[in-house]
């Protein structure tokens, strides 16, 4: 959800990468709802394995609970966002998930000097 999220509201003005420590298989259909809900399409995208080279090649780092599993390079801007797990979970309990994943992207553009699109 914040890569898509990125993507959208940087309009191509970040580079973003998505990647998991113990990625699924597929995403979650509920989280594909919720995100088709506000006009992102995710039906086609893929979960993919977190690996040293995109944490080198990145800038900023976010993270959302992957502990000791994800990489630690010198000199990135790591951020840990605690949010509730969507696994498992159902569309109504991904809305809030979604919506605090949208305002903590829009915080992250400020701070980037990125100005927010709609």
């Amino acid at each position: 959800m914040a890569a898509a999220y990125l993507e959208h509201l940087s309009g191509g003005a970040v580079e973003v990468r998505s990647a998991g420590s113990q990625p699924a298989h597929q995403l979650n259909p509920a989280v594909v709802a919720a995100m088709a809900e506000v006009g992102l399409d995710l039906a086609a995208a893929r979960p993919k394995v977190l690996t040293a080279e995109a944490v080198q090649a990145s800038d900023v780092v976010v993270t959302m609970g992957c502990g000791d599993a994800c990489p630690i390079y010198p000199g990135k801007r790591y951020e840990d966002w605690v949010l509730d797990d969507p696994a498992g979970q159902g569309v109504e309990a991904v809305r809030p998930i979604r919506d605090e994943i949208r305002r903590r992207v829009e915080v992250l553009l400020g701070e980037l000097g990125v100005a927010p699109g709609l």
